[in-house]
C-alpha cells in the first residue's frame, strides 16, 4: 500500500483541523504533525515509531507527547488503535460521523506483510449486537479484528 500523495495529506489534515474547530477542539501543531505522519504511512505504525519519526521534525518530542496526541486523536475519532498490533492506523471515514458512522469497524490485518484494511460492515456490526442483547450484555463498541492474508499476500 503506498504512502499517499503530500496533497492528499495536506487536504486530510486541513478538514481534520476543521472538524476538530467544529467541535471545539483544537489540533495543535504536535496533533497534525502525528496524524500527518500516520496517514503518510504505509501501515500502522506504534506510538515508539511515531516518536523516532516525530522527532525528524520536534527533537524534544517523549513518549508522553505521542500518547497524549494518540489520545486526542483517537478522541476526534481520526485515529484507531489497532490492539493485537499496539499499533495506529488513520480513520477510514473520519467524516462519516456526522452521517451516522458509528466507527463500529472491523479490521483486517495481514499476518504477512502487515497491511490493515478498515471496513465498517453493518451486517457484522448489527450481528455482534444481536449477539450482546442475547447474553444480556450492553455492548458500548465493536471493534473486530481478524488476521489473514491479504489479497496480495494470498495470491503469493
Amino acid at each position: 500500500m503506498p504512502a499517499r500523495p503530500s496533497a492528499t495529506i495536506e487536504r486530510r489534515l486541513d478538514e481534520a483541523a476543521a472538524a476538530c474547530a467544529a467541535a471545539g477542539r483544537q489540533l495543535t501543531r504536535q496533533r497534525r504533525a502525528v496524524l500527518g505522519l500516520i496517514l503518510a504511512a504505509d501501515g500502522p505504525l506504534t506510538a515508539y515509531e511515531l516518536l523516532d519519526r516525530l522527532r525528524e521534525s520536534h527533537r524534544g518530542a517523549t513518549p508522553a507527547t505521542i500518547y497524549r496526541a494518540l489520545e486526542f486523536l483517537i478522541a476526534a475519532d481520526l485515529v484507531h488503535k489497532v490492539e493485537s498490533l499496539s499499533a495506529y492506523v488513520s480513520c477510514a471515514d473520519p467524516a462519516g460521523e456526522a452521517q451516522g458512522h458509528t466507527h463500529a469497524a472491523q479490521f483486517f490485518i495481514c499476518r504477512q506483510c502487515g497491511a490493515v484494511a478498515e471496513l465498517e460492515d453493518e451486517a457484522v456490526a448489527a450481528a455482534l449486537a444481536a449477539a450482546a442483547a442475547r447474553i444480556g450484555f450492553a455492548a458500548g463498541s465493536a471493534i473486530v479484528e481478524v488476521g489473514g492474508l491479504c489479497a496480495a499476500c494470498a495470491a503469493g
